[in-house]
């Protein structure tokens, strides 16, 4: 199948990476030329386990090619897969539609044949049906269908979890498109369920599984809260609920809050629709809200622990919103580290695996950049661990501390074991215990 992708950022280019290694014909499409003169002199975009190889091998075999010509990608298209962004508007939080409609837009002069049109990027609820009016607007003449195609693509497991998704949801209003989409994902059949369902149903299951995600998540974190307080274990805990099949072990990970490019985004346009529809989710609303107390709790955890020093240093590792990825969009660990930064005084030196150039552009001067996760720690009066990155499990704990100028730890991922922690001769300060 031939297949145009409009977007080259981490759902396009991991979906068209995917969609090239099961034989398709893959053209991505991207309106920064920065970002496709790099795609063609074979130098990969952004950072995903495993998409690397898939990328070079693909490239190589010639099944994907980049483009900034959306005629070059659309014209010979059996699909077109819109995957662009739907960033939150800076005062109602609502999803900022102008990428998608100018997408829509654009392609509906280059449709020749029949053509099926998907938005894979998150979309408010009735978007398919705005896509439908603009395409038809511009090119009366042409033959399509506008289906909802939700992306599941977990950051960091973006290339795992497209070949191995937990579900393909399909919204399809026409027996024709659902055929299209049926011999697309061909490969997964008998592999994975999946579900064809009404094009507003699909649009709305993706907002409502992230919104349910970011709950389960706030709600753990006010868990982790209580045990601190009652002496419990919230990992003990944790396991005694995940055990029971209605909720499962998933996502009840205490930490500092969540974050990243979908769930804040997300959580705050389903809110809005709700309003907008005249709908009380007070669930989703209370999370939003309790999410951004929790990041502003965890940088006065941090800052507690140098209080009284005059010009207190500390190291900070992690600054993308999780392991595995270099995205630093709605990063809890950005946040916190806003916050601390916010306070006069302290000296912050940073250090992530992969995130760094990504930290820089957002960060500047305000804090000092190590080469690794010791340098960070030198002469630091507290250590503060802010994303679950594996290799932070492996540090030498003894080494940090004859680093550091005081051997304090605040420890936001519960990335070592307390009796390890103080065993090196650290003050431990983790979460939920």
């Amino acid at each position: 199948m031939k297949v145009a992708i409009i977007g080259t950022g981490y759902v396009g280019l991991p979906t068209g990476v995917g969609l090239a290694e099961l034989g398709n014909q893959v053209t991505c499409i991207d309106r920064e030329p920065s970002k496709i003169d790099a795609l063609n002199a074979g130098k990969i975009t952004l950072f995903e386990e495993g998409l690397e190889e898939l990328f070079h091998k693909n490239v190589k075999a010639g099944r994907i090619k980049f483009t900034t010509s959306m005629k070059e990608g659309i014209e010979s298209a059996d699909l077109v897969i819109i995957a662009v962004g739907t960033p939150p508007h800076p005062i109602t939080k609502e999803a900022d539609m102008k990428y998608i409609h100018a997408a829509a837009t654009e392609l509906a002069d280059y449709l020749t044949g029949y053509t099926v049109v998907a938005t894979k990027s998150t979309v408010p609820v009735g978007t398919g049906d705005d896509i439908e009016t603009l395409i038809s607007k511009k090119n009366p003449k042409a033959d399509f269908d506008v289906v909802s195609l939700p992306e599941f693509l977990r950051e960091g497991f973006a290339v795992y979890d497209f070949f191995h998704p937990d579900r393909i949801v399909v919204g399809a209003n026409t027996k024709r498109a659902k055929e299209v989409i049926s011999e697309l994902y061909k490969p997964f059949k008998g592999k994975t369920n999946m579900l064809f369902v009404k094009r507003r149903s699909s649009e709305t299951i993706k907002y409502a599984s992230n919104a349910f995600l970011a709950i389960k998540i706030h709600y753990i974190n006010e868990m982790a809260n209580f045990c601190e307080k009652s002496g419990a274990d919230v990992y003990e805990v944790a396991m005694g609920m995940g055990a029971d099949s209605r909720i499962g072990p998933k996502f009840l990970n205490p930490g500092p809050g969540y974050g990243g490019s979908c769930f804040p985004k997300d959580t705050n346009a389903m809110a809005f629709m709700g309003r907008m529809n005249g709908v009380d989710l007070s669930l989703i609303e209370t999370a939003i809200k309790g999410n951004d107390q929790r990041k502003k709790q965890m940088a006065k955890r941090v800052l507690d622990c140098v209080a009284g020093l005059k010009t207190p240093r500390i190291a900070v590792l992690g600054l993308a919103f999780k392991g595995g990825t270099d995205d630093c969009r709605e990063s809890p660990a950005m946040e916190i580290l806003g916050e601390i930064l916010s306070v006069p005084g302290p000296k912050v030196t940073v250090y992530d695996p992969k995130a760094m150039d990504n930290a820089r552009k957002m960060l500047g001067n305000k804090v000092m950049y190590a080469k690794d996760a010791y340098e960070a720690a030198k002469g630091a009066d507290v250590l503060v661990i802010l994303t679950e990155w594996n290799s932070f499990k492996k540090l030498d704990l003894a080494k940090l501390a004859g680093l550091m100028n005081h051997k304090r730890i605040v420890d936001l991922r519960n990335t070592f074991r307390t009796e390890d922690a103080t065993a090196a001769g650290f003050e431990y300060c983790g979460v939920g215990k």
